[in-house]
């Protein structure tokens, strides 16, 4: 029987340097305990991010079965993609899976009173992992854009989330989810084009992102 997913509340006392991951994955795979829970302790931040976007309400569930589903899968991880693209796509796959369960209504989107004023995108300043200062103050846009997000279809959803809140690079998105560059590329421009729309802030027209490329640009 392999370890219990480490609580989602512990943090590690420094993240894991990539530099070690093959070395603990190796370890892992050969039956380290130690080793796996260093890589689950490394992941679990965006394990919790991703499904918290994407899943709202059932993230917890969510995040336990993407860790459990990382355990049972490891031993067949064969390093041909990054072990945090790998961890994507188990997380991404748990996160649709438990959208699927749930058959999920979109919830109603509140519209913001401000602006973020973050030009690299609309959720990289609202990341939970890693709190800006004043990011309590700004809970409610926080919750607004949680609000919009679900609004996406997942097909739109994921591909921003794991864009603008965990910050894959493109060709890393098309590898998690298995499309073309090109489609990805689409999907995100759709999806932050349809954020925006909803975002607009009630006393100010226009996008309220200005200079990020929310207004479908696809390449």
């Amino acid at each position: 029987m392999g370890p219990s997913p480490p609580d989602p509340d512990h943090r590690p006392p420094r993240p894991i340097d990539e530099q070690d991951v093959p070395a603990l994955v190796h370890a892992a795979q050969a039956g380290d305990h130690e080793a796996l829970d260093a890589l689950l302790r490394g992941q679990i931040d965006r394990v919790h991010g991703l499904c918290r976007r994407v899943c709202g309400p059932d993230a917890e569930d969510a995040t336990q079965e993407a860790l459990l589903a990382i355990v049972r899968g490891l031993p067949r991880f064969d390093g041909r993609s990054a072990f945090g693209t790998w961890v994507h796509r188990v997380a991404t796959n748990a996160a649709l899976d438990e959208l699927r369960r749930r058959g999920r209504r979109p919830m109603v989107v509140r519209r913001l009173d401000s602006s973020p004023g973050e030009p690299d995108g609309p959720l990289r300043a609202l990341d939970p992992a890693d709190p800006a200062p004043g990011a309590d103050e700004r809970l409610p846009d926080r919750l607004a854009i949680d609000e919009a997000l679900a609004s996406l279809p997942p097909e739109f959803r994921v591909p921003v989330v794991l864009r603008d809140h965990l910050g894959l690079e493109y060709a890393e998105i098309a590898d998690v989810l298995g499309l073309p560059p090109g489609t990805v590329r689409s999907r995100i421009a759709r999806g932050r084009a349809r954020l925006a729309d909803l975002l607009v802030p009630v006393d100010a027209p226009g996008n309220p992102w200005p200079g990020n490329d929310v207004q479908g640009r696809t390449t």
